[in-house]
């Protein structure tokens, strides 16, 4: 999905932000009211909400396995590996 469109609208409950692709695909975060007072912070906010959905479900459409797992970037090759050793 390539990001074509960003639509933002406010009610009593917060801010809805629709992040629409060009394949007519689209994606709604809801962040609630509170320190968002402005348009641009809510879209900042909705922004780094889905960073943080991305660290789940990347392995096979599942859950992480754990915790260490869930915050790994999941590149265990910066060292160089020891002898014998592999993943």
């Amino acid at each position: 999905m390539h990001l074509t469109d960003t639509m933002v609208a406010h009610d009593n409950t917060g801010w809805r932000i629709d992040f629409v692709g060009d394949d007519g695909d689209a994606v709604t975060v809801h962040v609630a009211d509170g320190a968002y007072l402005d348009e641009e912070a809510a879209v900042e906010r909705a922004r780094a909400i889905l960073v943080e959905l991305t660290a789940f479900g990347t392995r096979g459409g599942g859950r992480s396995l754990n915790a260490y797992d869930a915050a790994s970037n999941g590149n265990f090759d910066d060292d160089p590996p020891l002898v014998g050793a592999h993943h």
